[in-house]
């Protein structure tokens, strides 16, 4: 970054260095920021497309539990999370699946 610095300073003339300087700025924060995060986004968004009966989930909430219905109408799933109790979730709650999680724990 000095290296950028020290090269716009030596051209002589501030206002077309600053200019540079702010684009090379914005090309590093989206390279570094906002690309990577679009693309996590898209992952998450193309898994809850996915979504399948009998596939063990992690909502947002941190509630763990298998989808047993899947209404695409409402957007929403019906999770069992014990033995006879089942829980109307959004899909867009749906954080991922219970054995990603536990492959982040270890």
């Amino acid at each position: 970054m000095r290296t950028l610095t020290v090269l716009l300073q030596a051209q002589g003339d501030g206002g077309m260095g600053m200019i540079l300087m702010l684009v090379a700025m914005f090309a590093i924060m989206y390279f570094f920021m906002i690309r990577p995060q679009q693309k996590k986004q898209k992952e998450l968004q193309n898994f809850r497309k996915s979504i399948e009966k009998g596939q063990e989930i992690v909502t947002a909430g941190g509630i763990y539990g298998v989808v047993r219905e899947i209404d695409d109408v409402n957007n929403v799933l019906i999770v069992e999370v014990a033995s006879g109790v089942r829980l109307r979730v959004d899909r867009n709650s749906v954080f991922a699946t219970a054995q990603a999680t536990e492959n982040y724990s270890k």
